[in-house]
């Protein structure tokens, strides 16, 4: 229960300081599965600053429509900081919008291994205002947990990245 208000006052505090620059954010979502964009959109006037969301949860979508490199998705796996910082550059391309996230993990219960195990998820937090070049940052995170604790802490840190580089950027 606490988590959940912690994601539902994050995405409102997130919501009320892109509404206060005229900014519009989006999100590209592998292990998540979309409850970024979910958390995003259960904040009443949403639609005022998210522009929409790409569940890319297959390769071939992080390829097809977020530009992800075929050449890097084989060599460092979908999770990878490789792979989640062009998750976020091809998602803030798409959207056009000046502020995003992408995330891509193991959230189990399998699928994990010795170098990634389960609980391992990468975040990037992307910015653009117009013309200016894309500033990204990307975390590695180890969460514990069962699948949706996994998947919970995923979308709480998530928004709490987005915060604080919206928050970075004065009014």
């Amino acid at each position: 229960m606490a988590g959940e208000l912690d994601i539902s006052a994050r995405a409102q505090s997130l919501g009320e300081e892109l509404h206060k620059r005229k900014w519009l954010c989006t999100t590209a979502e592998s292990c998540t599965g979309g409850g970024i964009a979910a958390a995003i959109t259960a904040v009443a006037g949403a639609s005022d600053w998210f522009e929409g969301a790409v569940v890319s949860y297959a390769n071939r979508i992080k390829r097809d429509l977020l530009s992800v490199s075929a050449e890097d998705l084989e060599t460092f796996g979908a999770v990878s900081e490789q792979v989640v910082r062009q998750m976020a550059s091809g998602v803030l391309a798409l959207m056009d919008a000046n502020v995003a996230v992408a995330v891509s993990g193991i959230a189990g219960p399998d699928g994990g291994s010795e170098e990634k195990p389960v609980g391992t998820v990468w975040i990037a937090w992307a910015h653009s205002e117009g013309q200016e070049p894309v500033d990204i940052d990307a975390r590695c995170f180890h969460f514990s947990g069962d699948r949706a604790r996994v998947q919970a802490q995923t979308v709480a840190e998530a928004l709490r990245g987005m915060l604080t580089l919206v928050q970075a950027h004065p009014l």
